[in-house]
């Protein structure tokens, strides 16, 4: 059992095995030059503040174990994230074309492509973008300023979705 328990310490964080800081960051660069030119994303996108594209670096960064940029230095949170998606209506076909475009730069800036890191990877931006478009329909914020960031590892997600029944 010892043994085991030291191997699981030596697994790295999907931010470490990603690579670092400048991996996020190229990756969402490169990704947001495309979404701007895209004719389904390109309106939605096209008054982004001059730091969205670090921002989202650091808070993926963050949710997958990286340094706490988003939160420390952006001054962000979860529920700030989720805040930013209220009200804009976003469709499936948007949230499908998100992800496709991101998968595509994710290849073509050469982010590890082992079946294990891609499949958490693209885990995280199934499990985040249906969750942007379930919040987009919304007029409030459902979630406290108090809930924490979410951690993204390399296994499930903990359970189905559940609305707040507020």
């Amino acid at each position: 059992m010892s043994e085991n328990k030291s191997n699981k310490k030596n697994i790295p964080t999907l931010f470490e095995w990603a690579g670092d800081m400048t991996t996020f960051e190229k990756l969402f660069g490169r990704f947001y030059e495309k979404v701007l030119k895209d004719d389904l994303l390109g309106d939605v996108f096209k008054n982004m503040s001059p730091d969205h594209v670090q921002h989202v670096a650091h808070f993926v960064a963050e949710v997958f174990g990286g340094e706490k940029l988003y939160t420390n230095l952006d001054k962000g949170s979860h529920s700030e994230m989720i805040g930013h998606h209220i009200g804009k209506m976003l469709t499936e076909e948007k949230r499908q074309r998100w992800v496709h475009l991101l998968l595509q730069t994710a290849d073509e800036v050469g982010l590890k492509s082992d079946p294990e890191f891609r499949s958490a990877f693209v885990g995280y931006i199934e499990w985040g973008t249906r969750l942007a478009v379930i919040n987009s329909q919304l007029t409030e914020n459902p979630m406290a300023t108090s809930e924490p960031m979410p951690k993204w590892g390399w296994g499930e997600t903990g359970g189905p979705y559940q609305p707040n029944e507020n």
